[in-house]
C-alpha cells in the first residue's frame, strides 16, 4: 500500500520512512505544503500521514482544501500536541485518526492499516479467499493451514489483490500502489512478481487462487468464479 508522509523534521522522515518501508509500504515523502498538496493531486495514496506544522501551508488549511475538493484519501494527523482541543479540531475538520509525535511506531502502523480496512470496508483485519488467510495485522499469510513465507513486496501485492478480491486490477493501478517515487523498477517488475506468487500462494494448491485476465490485469478469484478455472 501507498503511503504519503509529510514531514518536515529530516530526522522524523528517515525514522518514519525506514519504518513504513520495513513494513512493506511504499513511501513518498513531502517536507512542505505545497509539495504535499501537489502529491495529493496527482497520485491517488492509501493513507496521508500529515504533520499539522508544515512549511509553506501547515496541515489544517491543507485538509480543509482536500476535503472541499472532495479528496476523501484517510489522513493520519501528526503533531507535537496532545490537548483535546487539538484533537477536536483536527478530527472535525477531516481528519480521520490523530496520533501524537513520540508514539510508540508500531502504534502508527497498526492506524495505518485499520485506515485501510476502512478505505475497503473490512472490519475483520483477517482477509480469506477459500483456504487461503491473510492476517493484515500480523502480516501472516496461511494456505490451507501451511504457513506461506512472502518477501514484503510480495505480501504487499497479494493483500492488494485480496482487498479487491473478485475485480480486476490492472499493472497501473498495481504499481500506482506499491512502488513509491524513488523506484527504479520498470512497469513489467509486477508479472515478475505475481509469478513468484503464484509459486507460493497457487502451486500444490486448488483451486488456483491468482487469475489472469488477459488484456486487462490480475485478480483474486471471487466466490463466483469457476472453481477449476486455471488463470
Amino acid at each position: 500500500m501507498r503511503v504519503l508522509l509529510v514531514e518536515d523534521n529530516p530526522q522524523l522522515v528517515k525514522a518514519y520512512r525506514q519504518g513504513l518501508e520495513e513494513e512493506g509500504f511504499a513511501v513518498d515523502v513531502a517536507t512542505d505544503g505545497e509539495e504535499a498538496d501537489v502529491k495529493c493531486r496527482s497520485t491517488s495514496y492509501d493513507v496521508i500521514v500529515l504533520d499539522i506544522m508544515l512549511p509553506k501551508v501547515d496541515g489544517l488549511t491543507l485538509l480543509k482544501r482536500w476535503r472541499g475538493s472532495g479528496i476523501n484519501t484517510h489522513v493520519l494527523m501528526l503533531t507535537a500536541k496532545a490537548t483535546t482541543a487539538d484533537k477536536v479540531g483536527g478530527l472535525d475538520i477531516g481528519a480521520d485518526d490523530y496520533l501524537v509525535k513520540g508514539a510508540d511506531m508500531d502504534e502508527l502502523f497498526a492506524r495505518i492499516r485499520a485506515l485501510i480496512r476502512r478505505g475497503h470496508q473490512q472490519k475483520d483485519p483477517v482477509l480469506r479467499c477459500y483456504n487461503l488467510e491473510i492476517d493484515t495485522a500480523a502480516r501472516t499469510v496461511r494456505r490451507a493451514g501451511q504457513v506461506v513465507h512472502l518477501t514484503p513486496r510480495e505480501y504487499a501485492l497479494l493483500e492488494f489483490l485480496a482487498y479487491h478480491r473478485g475485480k480486476v486490477v490492472t499493472r497501473s493501478m498495481i504499481w500506482e500502489h506499491l512502488y513509491d517515487e524513488y523506484d527504479e523498477n520498470t512497469s513489467n517488475v509486477v508479472d515478475v512478481y505475481i509469478r513468484y506468487l503464484r509459486n507460493k500462494v497457487d502451486k500444490g494448491f486448488e483451486p488456483a487462487l491468482i487469475l489472469t485476465r488477459w488484456g486487462e490485469g490480475y485478480m483474486l478469484r471471487g466466490d463466483d468464479d469457476p472453481p477449476l478455472q486455471k488463470g
